[in-house]
């Protein structure tokens, strides 16, 4: 499984991942879905494109 940041959007490694668990996001599998949407690096649920824009470095945009 990869980790990315959700500040700066690169990908980061396990022990990274480990010392900053709210913002940073494990990734698995492929994004299916059609269109953008936005999630919480700190909950992993969906946020509002607003909530977003309010906390950009605690939230990730997936395009697909």
């Amino acid at each position: 499984m990869a980790h990315r940041s959700a500040i700066s959007g690169r990908y980061i490694s396990n022990a990274a991942a480990a010392r900053h668990p709210r913002t940073s996001v494990t990734e698995s599998g492929a994004n299916r879905s059609s269109g953008t949407h936005h999630r919480s690096a700190i909950s992993g649920r969906f946020i509002t494109p607003a909530a977003a824009a309010r906390h950009p470095n605690t939230s990730i945009t997936e395009q697909g």
